[in-house]
């Protein structure tokens, strides 16, 4: 018995009387044809049975293999557990997708080895610590770089938004209500592993450009007033649980506290309820992002709003803009602004 012939690209284009070249572009760039075109070369393909072209062939020839390495530093069930991450992600998505790339996730704080042997095109490094190893592997491969958050690499693109303005306008407006004893709740950056209380100074030596700026824009407004900073140990509400218990623990207990993220502050929500604390009575509470679940938590929650589906979607022009050899532009810095709702109170 002989094999029956796979159909090819040539069959197509003959079946459907047009070139190779508008098959070709019917799979990989659509925007080329007519909607009408596009759907009859598809027909007959079916018809036929070809199955498009063959992406390890095309990666050959082209050099490209349509993937955009996202480096994360956190486990995926983390990272996951974190709205501003997916929101971030789905915008990013939005945009590569109809240029034919795909995300390719490269989660924990991924080795420099896993990054070395990765099948992508350019890397988006996502809120990274400085000095990850991560990002000496994607220099030596030469590939092009998106940062999104952190850390500032010179001459790299880079995405992010104004957290030192964004914090003192969180501080600012606690002062504002009366409050002078505040808690400080700071996203898990390993200073302490596990989380657990720091000093001011400890705090200010974290890894994460975003810590650092937060925390200064926090304490350029509070000055000389009270501060009990704690740190959480990990990115969901739930793993920074033990962290909001310690923090309103304190004693004296803060009238205040000013969270780095908004999944924090859900935290400290929660801890509050089961110990019996009126929010925004007895304690006011605000976080930082404005993420989906900032309005529908009990009180509403005061927030610093960034545009995270605008952040996600300038990463997505980034990566494109610099995988088509363009050279980085200048940092691109998204505005906040401060939402009031019912978490916070006079102090």
């Amino acid at each position: 018995m002989t094999r029956r012939r796979r159909p090819t690209l040539d069959d197509v284009a003959s079946a459907v009387g047009v070139s190779r070249a508008t098959v070709s572009n019917a799979y990989n760039r659509p925007d080329q044809l007519s909607a009408r075109l596009r759907d009859e070369v598809l027909r007959v393909a079916g018809e036929l049975g070809y199955p498009g072209p063959d992406p390890t062939a095309r990666s050959l020839a082209t050099s490209r293999t349509g993937a955009v390495a996202v480096l994360l530093d956190t486990s995926l069930s983390m990272a996951f557990s974190d709205p501003a991450l997916y929101l971030t992600l789905d915008a990013l998505t939005r945009v590569i997708d109809p240029r034919g790339h795909a995300l390719l996730l490269l989660p924990g704080g991924p080795p420099a080895e896993r990054v070395r042997t990765a099948q992508a095109d350019v890397a988006i490094a996502y809120s990274l610590p400085d000095g990850a190893p991560a990002l000496d592997a994607v220099r030596a491969r030469g590939l092009p770089l998106v940062v999104v958050d952190q850390p500032l690499l010179p001459g790299t693109a880079l995405v992010g938004c104004a957290d030192r303005a964004g914090a003192a306008l969180a501080a600012r407006h606690l002062l504002d209500l009366g409050h002078r004893r505040f808690g400080i709740f700071a996203a898990c950056s390993h200073v302490r592993p596990g989380g657990g209380r720091l000093t001011v100074a400890e705090a200010a030596a974290s890894p994460f450009h975003d810590v650092r700026e937060r925390l200064g824009g926090y304490l350029d407004e509070l000055g000389s007033c009270p501060v009990v900073v704690e740190e959480a140990g990990g990115l969901s509400a739930e793993s920074a649980m033990a962290g909001a218990f310690a923090l309103l623990g304190a004693s004296p207990r803060p009238t205040a506290v000013l969270c780095m993220s908004d999944q924090l502050a859900l935290a400290v929500l929660a801890a509050a309820r089961e110990l019996g604390i009126g929010v925004p009575g007895e304690l006011s509470v605000a976080g930082f992002d404005d993420s989906p679940p900032s309005p529908w938590s009990s009180p509403p929650l005061t927030t610093v709003r960034q545009d995270l589906a605008t952040k996600g979607r300038i990463a997505g022009e980034l990566a494109l803009a610099v995988l088509d050899g363009g050279s980085a532009p200048a940092p691109v810095e998204v505005p906040v602004s401060l939402v009031v709702r019912g978490s916070t109170g006079p102090g």
